[in-house]
Order: C-alpha cells, then structure tokens, then sequence
C-alpha cells in the first residue's frame, strides 16, 4: 500500500501538545537525554508560558512550523537503509525546526530565531536536514534574490550539505523544473538556482578562496564549525544579513579537539550559558540544541562511554535504529582495540570536547544557590570588618574590586565593582553584542570611566566611598602587582592601607580558590547576586599541576575573570588569616604572600 500526501503530511506535522509532551519526556528521563538537551526542553516550555507578553514578545506559530514539517517530506533519503523513502521528521528534529519556524514577533510577524547552534554526533542527520533548510530558504520562505551559502574550511567540507541539497532537489518531484544546478558567471562555480525569485544556494571555503566578500546572505549555514580556525565566515555571513529582514544563521558541528578554535572558545559556551538557567547570559534570538554525553565540572567524562544507552545522548536519531547502534558499536570496538581512533570516537560519535582539558572552575547552579534571596537575604555589613581585593590587570579592558567579610555564622559575603574605560565599552557595546554592557553600566555594575585607560583615581574613590558609607573597617588590601604598584603605594601610603601582594602562582593562590569553591559547593558563602561577578565566575578555568593544585588561568578562560580574581584576592587575606600591623602608617614596604 503506496503512502499518500496527505500521509506524509500527517505523519510530520507536529501539534503544540505533541511538543510539550516531547519536552516534559525529555525532562523527566522517559526520553533518554544529556542536561542541555533538557534545558533546551525547559525553555521551550518556559517560553509558551510567556509567549506575547510585553517582556516577551514572540509568539508560536503552529502553521508556520508545520510549513517546514510539510516540506521535509518533499524529499528522499539517499543513503542507508531508508534510500528512497521520504524524509518523515523524528521528534527531536520536529522539536529543532518547530522552534526555528514555528516562532515570530507578534507585531511584525517576523521570525523570532536569527541564529540556530546544533551540535549533535555524526550521521545525526545534520547535513541532509541543513540540506533542507537551505532549500527551503532558497525557494519556499518568500524572500526575493535569496541567497543561500554553506561555507567550510575546505571544499570539500562544502559538499556535504551542498551536494546532499543538489542530490536530493534533483530527485524531488515537486521541485522539477522549479530549482535548477547551473554556473554562476559572478561566483564562478556551480549554485542551485532558484530562477523564479532570481535565488541561488552557493558554497563559500577558504580552500578554492570563495570568501563570499559583498554577499547578501538569507541563509547561512556554517558546517562542522569545529573545524573553522578563526571566525571568518561567522563575521562575513552575519556582517551580510543585516539588510534581511528575518535571516538565519545555522551552526552545526560535532565536538573537536582545537580548545582555542572559536566554536569552542566563544560558540559552545556562549551558547552553553544560553541554556543554562543558573547563568546570567540569555539571547532569545538565539536556537539552541546540544547533545553530547555528560562531564563534570572539571571536564571528567560522567557517563559510561560503553553504555549504549548513553549514547542516545549524542546520537537521538542514528542510536536508535538498529543499523546505526550496530556502527556506533562497531566504532567503540576500534577505539578500545586502536587507542589513536579513540579521540575521534569521543568527539565524532559522542560529542566530547576533548585534548586540552579545560577545566571549569565553578558549577554555576552551586554558585547560583549562593546568590541573596527572600528566604536567604545578603547580611547588613554596616560598621563590619573586611579586606580587599584587587585585579587591575586589565586596566585597558576590565579591572575589578572585591570585598570579602567574614560572617559571624561561619560564613562568608562577598561583593564586587567592575570598571572599563569608556574607548573599551563603547567598542564592546558595538562589537560584543551578545553582552548587555550598558544594562550593567545603567544599574551601576560596572563604572564607566572617561578616555582608553582606566585610571586608578576612580578605584581608590569607589573604594573610599563605599567605605564611608558603609562605616567600614578596612585595613588590608591583596593585589596582583601587574599595573597596580602605584595604586597599591597611593593606597598605603596615602590613605594607610596596609597593601598585601598575592602572588599570581599556584604556591599562593591553590588553597583560596580551592576554599572559595568549597564554601560555594558547601553554601558558607553568600552573593549579591552581582551580574558581572557572574558571569566572570562561568569564564573562569582552572589551571593545575601534576598534583592537582590549581589557578585560575586568565589565558585559558573564555572571557574576563578580573571580578572573581579579585574576589580570590580577598579570599587569600582570609584563609591565610593575615593580620593588620598595628601601625600601618609607620611601614613603607609592601608585604607579599608567598
């Protein structure tokens, strides 16, 4: 019996419950899952519980998401065992495209999502289903003189999802006659050609020097972005798509070994951070689905990498036919037997970032919970002794203040203040749009302070009027020599800080960061909450030696980490339990920790 039209529209077309089901599924572990699969899950569902209001703009469009559910089954697989056979979506994929089609403004109509990051193992269906997308936003969307590109490090990278988009336009009987493969005399290469709308789908890589310079991308679709040394394509597609009106950046990606290559440097966790609901960073432009198998805060892998049923985690479509488990065991076998395949299986198959380990330092809902609330409020520190910390490393960038006070509960409170020179906001506010700068400098995080440099006049007055205000006692001052000498002598010898240098190595600095993070895991300490300090807390990564003691690594870490440096500044006056001199006035040297 031949399957109708209408059958296979049936089939894929997905409903609001359907959906909702599927996430609560996935939540609960009735769908095999990794956590940031469930926090997409929670988003979703959190994000229907808002939709259309005024802090939340945006609008699920059930028509408009089973449209592209509808075009899917246009087209065929063309390889394994269902070659041949139409192309029905699985739920995890009407999860994915629902979300990316199925949300708008409720005003303008206008898609809500611009970017999409899906990082899922290898045969996962990645490429045919960016095939599809691409051919979509060639011919389908509405948009005239649509241009469509997939760009990858090497030519041949390219093919992968272009030549699936040809392969299966070809042999799709609706299309026939509509989408043509043709030269381009401009691009100088074969495009897929939509003639009525005047569209074409084209490839971009740095191997036949396609840089895609003057573009005007609808549709952008970076391809094992891993792979990509430096964010070239990121920056020409996302530069070109400013005079679309709804276009659409999709990143897709295995894991990978290159730590310092920008998809898992910036990408991975920025977009890791979107997800999560005990960070600060959100972006509702933003799609996000990564599935990857478990890892603890220090990079260790959690799961059983024999457990088949883990690898659901990385591979949700492949994992559950019979023929793909057979080939993800097949691949575990050569990796036990051949140690160097064993990389590959890690990254490839289950999703691992793996070779440099970086260590995160902080679990950030173990930070989180450290946060004041109603039930846990931040503690009257007026007339209260305390030290200070300083990190003024990065006085062209961010530079920070922290105050530590130790609790008569055994607890501790902590707060910080972050300043940036005016040259470097202006030129984060223009570049780093993913960062809400002026909303930290709006509620007084972070001072804004005139010309390139920050001078250390402003941080001396923060510091003296918060004391004075506060009717502290303040006496000790830790701080890391690089760019701070003067300000630690103006500090002594001008207002009678006894000034404390904390060495920057592990000798000095192991045990406040070890102790820091303990009292965080253990919920000794206490925060106000303080965004910036947040957010600084999820960059940092720890550096350690071969026994195991650690640092904080400045280079290693993703973004700033000045404001909890100086935080583990304070932090080492504390454990180290050091003691004002009775006369501070009197001592004209700087004392150092070693």
């Amino acid at each position: 019996m031949s399957v109708t039209r209408e059958d296979l529209h049936k089939q894929a077309c997905t409903t609001v419950e359907e959906l909702k089901k599927y996430c609560n599924d996935v939540i609960c572990g009735a769908i095999v899952a990794c956590q940031k699969h469930k926090w997409a899950c929670e988003r979703f569902l959190r994000d229907l519980c808002r939709e259309g209001t005024k802090e939340f703009p945006w609008v699920f469009n059930l028509e408009k998401a089973n449209k592209f559910m509808k075009w899917m089954t246009f087209f065929k697989h063309t390889k394994g065992p269902l070659a041949g056979k139409h192309k029905v979506p699985e739920l995890i994929e009407k999860f994915i495209f629902g979300n990316i089609y199925g949300w708008e403004h409720k005003d303008t109509r206008l898609r809500r999502f611009r970017k999409s990051y899906w990082q899922v193992g290898r045969k996962n269906a990645k490429s045919q289903d960016q095939s599809i997308v691409g051919l979509y936003e060639l011919s389908a969307l509405g948009e005239p003189s649509s241009e469509v590109y997939v760009a990858a490090t090497k030519k041949e990278q390219t093919r992968y999802v272009w030549g699936e988009a040809r392969v299966i336009s070809e042999k799709c009987e609706y299309l026939k006659g509509k989408i043509v493969c043709k030269n381009h005399d401009d691009l100088g290469q074969r495009v897929i050609m939509h003639p009525k709308s005047d569209s074409y789908f084209a490839r971009m890589s740095e191997e036949d020097k396609k840089k895609g310079d003057g573009s005007n991308p609808q549709c952008g679709i970076l391809d094992e972005y891993h792979a990509h040394p430096t964010t070239e394509y990121y920056d020409i597609l996302t530069s070109g798509m400013k005079m679309r009106k709804q276009p659409l950046l999709m990143i897709i990606t295995t894991a990978g070994f290159e730590l310092n290559n920008p998809c898992y440097r910036e990408e991975y966790r920025y977009v890791s951070s979107i997800l999560d609901p005990n960070n600060e960073i959100e972006n509702d432009r933003y799609f996000v689905m990564i599935n990857e198998l478990e890892t603890d805060d220090e990079g260790n892998i959690i799961d059983d990498i024999n457990d088949e049923t883990a690898w659901l985690k990385a591979n949700p479509i492949v994992a559950k036919t019979p023929e793909g488990l057979e080939s993800i065991r097949d691949e575990a076998k050569v990796a036990q037997d051949k140690p160097e395949k064993m990389r590959d299986f890690l990254t490839k198959t289950l999703n691992i970032w793996i070779n440099q380990r970086a260590a995160g330092y902080m679990n950030m809902a173990k930070w989180k919970r450290c946060g004041s609330t109603k039930e846990n409020p931040f503690p009257d520190l007026t007339s209260m002794k305390g030290v200070i910390g300083v990190d003024l490393t990065s006085k062209i960038d961010l530079a920070s203040v922290g105050f530590e006070f130790e609790l008569s509960d055994g607890r501790v409170a902590v707060l910080s203040h972050s300043f940036m020179p005016e040259a470097t906001y202006l030129m984060r506010m223009s570049k780093d749009k993913k960062m809400p700068w002026d909303m930290w400098k709006r509620e007084k995080w972070i001072t804004v302070t005139p010309g390139d440099v920050i001078k250390d006049e402003y941080i001396i007055k923060y510091i003296e009027d918060q004391r004075e205000a506060n009717k502290w006692e303040l006496k000790l001052l830790g701080f890391d020599l690089y760019n701070a000498t003067g300000f630690a002598i103006k500090m002594h010898e001008d207002y009678g800080y006894e000034t404390i240098e904390v060495r920057q190595g592990i000798p000095t600095l192991h045990e406040p960061t070890k102790d820091l993070r303990e009292r965080a895991y253990e919920g000794t300490m206490i925060h106000n909450n303080n965004p910036v300090l947040n957010w600084a807390v999820g960059n940092a990564v720890v550096d350690k030696n071969a026994q195991g003691n650690m640092m904080l690594d400045k280079g290693k870490s993703f973004d700033n980490i000045d404001p909890i440096a100086a935080i583990i500044d304070a932090h080492c006056l504390v454990v180290r339990k050091v003691k004002p001199e009775e006369n501070p006035y009197e001592k004209r040297g700087m004392r150092s920790l070693l």
